[in-house]
């Protein structure tokens, strides 16, 4: 039976550790403090039925809780008092409490209880007397309301583990280092202490994990080596028998009962070996649940006790350096008992996890069992490669065991997780053991991905592994970077949870060879979601519990996509490595047009507009001129070819217009080298209202850059050819409609357009008489707007204005060269500093004379 599913009180342990099946599972026991204590044995003191009072149980928590008022608390409070007052609390104080803990935890906000009530709690958390249930609720509370100024806990005076883990647990949540380190202290003063037969310690060890943690300077030499040899006996020498049911006694009870047998295997067989977290059994004995914990904080542990960790002072570095020597010869001329307890712990910490390794090769009978298996077999792993970093004689001993189990693990897809510790330690120590990872890597990235795209742990997991292992990575580098389609699948498909993940992993994604590809696969993104639904609808292995978007039923273009003419765009989205060509995927998004409302590909594509900021804010920092060009003209290419989801186009849009003008900030040139392209594009107006803000920007970035001071390869016919396009556009998109004042497009293209004939035209003054006529006419046709709505006289009202200004200024055209076309020097900071040649005194100067005031000179 798997560990702790049998009918003994040991169940709850092992519930918490299945329901933590991570990379760090069994890594760090804090988790056991929040709340403190046994999770299972937290959970029943809420919701287990008061004794006496069989239907009496934990309110299910509603927002009534939140909205409860500080006059009603206080009230509350009152009765709970009173019951807490009482010589025997009883199920009624349970209830209280229950009901204040809701209360408390219901609202981020701090709530404010009497201090009576507050002191009556610490009393009771305190009292050696106190049901266990009513502590655990207590303290549950207090923790709660941390950081507090009004507690006056301390556990100097303390003796039982179970009480001294709670009181701690509310003493460490608030964030004093003199607590943590006054708790730490008391800790250890038990473990010092214990006898054989004192308190258990299975609720003190999650006490020094977190103080270890959180203030890992506050413990002395002699306390590391006390853990470290308690350690080595909990992990190496617990228990192989079973231990004794608990039972209550009585008549009926005999003491023939039968005798415990030996801890069993994962597949039934009986066990021949030491203890480990994965031995089975029915009950079991206090050492074998602290053999457990001890796995649990092991790896943490000897991050903190090793070389390098914040307890060795530099002057053990040299028995540091001799301890690892004699590690070295252990295996054949010292006996491990004589080594320093760190390196005892290390040997006999190494020898457990070849012992998991090994165990993690049996069959599993049961689900539950095999979803340890994988867990442990992760942390084994990690442990591992822990103990090589520390102790390089461990590495030569690891190498053999970690190849084999690699090649067991490439064929099973169950146990995918584990490739990723075990690639991060290639990774680490390949150099060192004359291993090349490049195939690790490559099966990892090739196959993981393709196919277990569709699970969230792995796929968080493994963008961390990427991220975290990119100091690593060295000339692999390029293995991670030629694979980011299939890394963009994990995120395609988990995109909420995976977004900020990838914004920090996109900046050593993004390379100027793949710049281009990149681009084109984070615009296709909810079209690469879809296409992975469709993947798995039309995969003949079917599961029980469908991993697709269940929304949408049955889409209509499941069997278009089987036609062969679907079948090479759809192998090229779902490629695996960047291929260096770029297909146009406009058939694609007809064909899948039917599944643009599943609710995945609308999160996903939400995420988009956040990193696509992320990759221009990487790409500029490697893009030269001709990779800019290149991004430009995809930004126009690509603002209408767009996957039609709800929202996306304008989503997208938004952030396209901001990048195409940084671009041209970045190289200026653009504008010239890509006047054919741009001239086409301001051409069509079929899109001037879904790709208003890209045109927006497009004609900014033509009047601010086309100009001998930006390239000296602008000429006056480039300049009139833009003049009568961009005139051309704002004649048909104003004067198009005789029934209607305002144009089809926004406001705020119109005024774009206005400003940059205007500066066109004040660098070729021929072309200042057709600007002046056209800017009368649209302040004339803008005197009268139709009365269909405020909004429309305001946006009439705002493109009035701007006709009027522009007027004005091109009344004295060298003034409004000036202003319009500021050269170099008036652009910087210093000449808007100066007072006397600030641009605000020269606006007032034009003013002046544009309204014929008074003349410059004095007197």
């Amino acid at each position: 039976m798997v560990f702790g599913h049998g009918p003994g009180r040991e169940e709850p342990w092992v519930v918490a550790l299945l329901s933590h099946e991570t990379s760090g599972l069994l890594c760090s026991l804090g988790m056991f403090l929040q709340p403190q204590g046994n999770p299972s044995q937290l959970r029943a003191a809420f919701t287990a039925p008061v004794a006496g009072s069989p239907n009496t149980r934990l309110p299910t928590p509603c927002p009534r809780f939140r909205e409860i008022q500080d006059e009603e608390l206080q009230q509350f409070c009152s009765r709970v008092i009173k019951r807490l007052q009482k010589d025997e609390p009883g199920p009624d104080a349970v209830d209280a409490l229950q009901r204040l803990f809701l209360i408390v935890s219901a609202t981020k906000y701090k709530r404010k209880l009497e201090k009576t009530c507050t002191d009556l709690l610490q009393t009771t958390l305190c009292s050696p007397k106190c049901p266990e249930q009513l502590q655990l609720l207590c303290a549950a509370i207090l923790r709660e309301r941390s950081p507090s100024d009004g507690l006056s806990l301390s556990c100097d005076r303390i003796q039982s583990s179970q009480q001294l883990s709670l009181v701690a647990s509310v003493l460490l949540a608030q964030g004093d280092r003199k607590e943590v380190r006054s708790v730490g202290q008391r800790a250890f003063r038990v473990l010092e202490s214990r006898q054989p037969e004192g308190p258990s310690l299975r609720h003190l060890l999650p006490v020094v994990s977190k103080v270890t943690r959180l203030a890992p300077h506050t413990l002395h030499e002699d306390q590391t080596n006390l853990l470290s040899k308690r350690l080595v006996d909990w992990l190496r020498y617990a228990s192989i028998q079973q231990g004794v049911a608990h039972t209550s006694g009585g008549f009926f009870s005999t003491p023939r009962a039968r005798q415990p047998g030996p801890v069993t295997e994962v597949d039934g067989a009986v066990a021949t070996d030491f203890f480990t977290v994965l031995s089975t059994g029915q009950h079991f004995t206090e050492d074998q649940w602290l053999n457990v914990q001890a796995f649990s904080m092991l790896r943490a542990w000897l991050l903190h006790s090793g070389p390098q960790g914040p307890s060795t002072p530099d002057a053990d570095d040299k028995s540091e350096l001799e301890g690892s020597t004699l590690s070295m010869l252990s295996a054949t001329s010292t006996a491990s008992h004589l080594l320093p307890p760190q390196e005892r712990l290390r040997e006999k910490a190494f020898e457990y996890c070849q012992r998991l390794v090994e165990q993690s090769t049996r069959r599993a009978l049961r689900k539950g069992d095999a979803d340890l298996q994988k867990a442990c077999l992760v942390e084994a792993v990690l442990v591992l490669d822990v103990l090589c970093r520390q102790d390089p004689s461990f590495l030569y001993r690891t190498l053999s065991c970690l190849k084999a189990l690699h090649v067991r693990l490439c064929g099973d897809t169950a146990r995918a997780r584990a490739l990723l510790p075990i690639a991060r330690f290639f990774l680490s120590h390949g150099e060192a053991a004359a291993v090349d990872s490049e195939a690790i890597l490559q099966h990892l990235f090739s196959r993981v991905p393709c196919e277990l795209f569709h699970s969230p742990m792995l796929a968080f997991e493994f963008i961390c592994f990427c991220r975290d292992s990119l100091p690593l990575f060295g000339r692999n580098l390029d293995i991670l970077k030629q694979s980011f389609p299939n890394l963009f699948k994990l995120l395609a498909w988990n995109s909420p949870p995976l977004t900020s993940e990838f914004v920090a992993l996109l900046p050593w994604l993004v390379d100027a060879g793949t710049a281009v590809e990149m681009l084109h696969a984070l615009l296709d993104l909810p079209c690469l979601t879809a296409a992975l639904d469709l993947q798995l609808r039309l995969s003949p292995a079917a599961s029980d519990r469908p991993l697709w978007d269940t929304s949408l039923k049955n889409p209509s273009c499941l069997e278009a996509s089987r036609d062969p003419q679907f079948q090479a765009l759809l192998q090229h989205l779902l490629r695996a490595k960047a291929s260096g060509t770029v297909k146009r995927l406009a058939p694609l998004h007809q064909l899948l047009r039917p599944m643009a409302s599943c609710a995945r590909v609308v999160q996903c594509a939400e995420a988009v507009p956040t990193l696509l900021q992320a990759f221009f804010s990487a790409v500029t920092q490697v893009a030269d001129g001709a990779l800019t060009n290149q991004l430009a003209l995809l930004l126009l290419e690509r603002s209408d070819s767009l996957y039609q989801v709800a929202e996306y186009e304008a989503r997208v849009h938004r952030v396209l217009s901001s990048q195409f003008l940084a671009l041209c900030a970045l190289h200026p040139s653009l504008v010239v080298e890509l006047a054919r392209e741009l001239l086409e594009f301001v051409g069509s107006v079929s899109g001037v209202r879904s790709r208003g803000a890209m045109l927006a920007s497009v004609a900014w970035a033509v009047g601010e850059y086309l100009s001998v001071s930006w390239d000296r390869r602008c000429t006056v016919g480039q300049t009139n050819r833009f003049f009568e396009a961009l005139e051309a556009l704002l004649f048909e998109v104003t004067q198009s409609r005789p029934s209607a004042t305002l144009p089809k497009c926004p406001p705020q293209v119109i005024a774009v357009l206005m400003t940059t004939l205007t500066k066109l035209a004040s660098r070729s003054q021929d072309l200042i008489p057709r600007v002046s006529l056209f800017l009368s006419k649209m302040r004339t046709l803008t005197q009268s707007p139709a009365p269909s709505s405020t909004h429309h006289e305001e946006d009439a009202g705002a493109i009035r204005t701007r006709a009027t200004e522009l007027l004005t200024l091109l009344k004295m055209p060298s003034v409004a060269q000036f202003v319009l076309t500021p050269s170099a020097e008036v652009a910087e900071p210093r000449y808007h500093r100066d007072a006397n040649t600030a641009l605000p005194l020269a606006l007032r100067t034009v003013s002046r004379l544009v309204e014929k005031e008074a003349g410059l000179l004095p007197g």
